[in-house]
This record gives C-alpha cells, sequence and structure tokens, in this order.
C-alpha cells in the first residue's frame, strides 16, 4: 500500500470513528457516510426514507461532496426541499478503487469544510 493510500485511510478511520461516537454507531461503509451526508444537506433530520429516497440522499451526498472540485453545482431546490444538483464537468473514468479513494478524500473535505474539523 502506497503512503498516500495509508493516510487517506487512516483519516477515514478517524472520520468513521468520530461519527461513531456522534451517532452511537460507526458507519459500516462509504455508502453508509454518504447517506449521512444526504440527510444532512436535505437538512430535515433523520426521518424514516424510502429505499428510493435513500439512494437520493446518497445521490445528494455525492453531488455535494464532487462539487468540490467543480463536477456539479446546485441547480435549484425543489418544492419540497430536496435539492438538485446539475452536473457541469465530466466526471473522471475511474476504476472502483480509484472511484471509491476519490469519494473518500471529497468526503473529508467535506467534513473539514462544513464542519471546521482537521481529520489528519
Amino acid at each position: 500500500m502506497f503512503k498516500k493510500d495509508l493516510d487517506l485511510e487512516i483519516r477515514w478511520n478517524k472520520l468513521c470513528a468520530g461519527l461513531g461516537e456522534m451517532l452511537g454507531k460507526k458507519p459500516s461503509d462509504l455508502n453508509a457516510v454518504l447517506f449521512i451526508i444526504g440527510v444532512q444537506e436535505l437538512g430535515k433530520g433523520n426521518l424514516a426514507f424510502s429505499k428510493e429516497e435513500k439512494q437520493d440522499l446518497m445521490h445528494i451526498a455525492v453531488c455535494k461532496v464532487l462539487s468540490y472540485s467543480g463536477f456539479y453545482e446546485l441547480g435549484f431546490i425543489d418544492q419540497d426541499g430536496w435539492p438538485h444538483w446539475k452536473l457541469i464537468k465530466a466526471l473522471p473514468h475511474l476504476d472502483t478503487v480509484e472511484q471509491e479513494k476519490m469519494l473518500k478524500l471529497h468526503v473529508l473535505e467535506y467534513f473539514e469544510k462544513e464542519f471546521e474539523t482537521e481529520i489528519n
């Protein structure tokens, strides 16, 4: 494993541990963290969401975190309060491992920017 990959995993594990302390349960994977971000971005609290709404929340999270690199921008918020994002720059073609790394880096950036928390 490369040093930068090891550093990413250390930072990721610290984030997950911190979320676990806050929420009472450590997120199990990247999708769980994306769900948490989606709920946060929706701003309606942790309601009972349908399977489709849970997928929408994860999509909101992906768009939000990738907006830091200029891939998405917020288009509008609909009458029900759900944000809608628009793709403004093509996403790179990456394999699954690289996609996950990219998302984890952006998730870490999200928590650092939105909550002014440095995760080292």
